[in-house]
């Protein structure tokens, strides 16, 4: 068999995201054959013997590929599993019968939609910035929204990662002390949210995604989850392709 990066076959094997096993790789956690790699490296799956922190990845040729959507409430966080023993995402998947890891990421505070799979590929499809995948979020704040500072999160505003890109903002209620809005954006940094709402003064007070490309989060209730539909499926991985068309164009 062709060797491979080992970032990929990591992904493949459902360990992971293509990304998060370029950070354990970075990290220097992980090994082949007994022997710490670098990224960039490659590895033979059928052969070659890869382990992350001493536990052993297995790969299976035939597996099934699972694609569920998670309703993340408030006070979990986005990993597969957590050296401090916090509550994880992935332990109110427990019972879906394989190993999963998130698509993306929602901080410890926010809420709403939340894809797992064991499918490395469709979880790179997604998350990769040239993509421009939409993120719909319901951001409420505790003040009152005026039209220069929904000018300034619409143009894109200084965070410490760069300029975000533009993004579509629609106020839902505005009154003296609280305010809610949709905010649309087409790339997913860090707490990305939380920081452009900061860099104009708002403070907010609660976050959830409600719909990731075209599929949303619905009547989905904290901490259920369910699969998602061959429609939807076809639906994000067609909102992936027009990304990059777009950034081809």
């Amino acid at each position: 068999m062709q060797k491979e990066r080992i970032q990929k076959i990591m992904s493949q094997a459902g360990y992971c995201s293509r990304r998060k096993a370029e950070e354990l790789i970075e990290a220097g956690k992980v090994k082949v054959n007994g022997r710490k790699c670098s990224l960039g490296d490659k590895a033979d799956s059928s052969r070659d013997l890869i382990s992350v922190d001493g536990e052993n990845i297995y790969i299976e040729k035939k597996r099934a590929l699972v694609y569920l959507m998670l309703h993340k409430p408030r006070g979990y966080i986005t990993t597969a599993k957590d050296e401090l023993d916090r509550k994880c995402v992935t332990d109110l998947v427990k019972d879906c019968g394989v190993r999963v890891f998130p698509v993306g990421r929602l901080d410890k505070q926010s809420e709403g939609m939340l894809i797992l799979t064991n499918d490395g590929d469709f979880a790179n499809e997604i998350m990769h910035p040239s993509h421009h995948v939409t993120k719909t979020y319901r951001v409420t704040v505790r003040q009152m929204l005026d039209d220069e500072t929904v000018v300034k999160l619409t143009e894109g505003v200084e965070i410490d990662s760069g300029k975000t890109l533009p993004c579509t903002v629609t106020v839902l209620t505005n009154e003296p002390e609280r305010a809610v809005m949709q905010m649309v954006i087409r790339e997913g940094k860090n707490r990305q949210i939380r920081k452009m709402c900061e860099a104009v003064g708002l403070d907010v007070a609660r976050l959830k995604r409600t719909a990731i490309g075209p599929v949303k989060l619905g009547m989905l209730q904290p901490g259920q989850y369910r699969e998602l539909t061959s429609e939807e499926l076809r639906a994000l991985r067609s909102a992936a392709s027009k990304g990059t068309k777009g950034e081809r164009s």
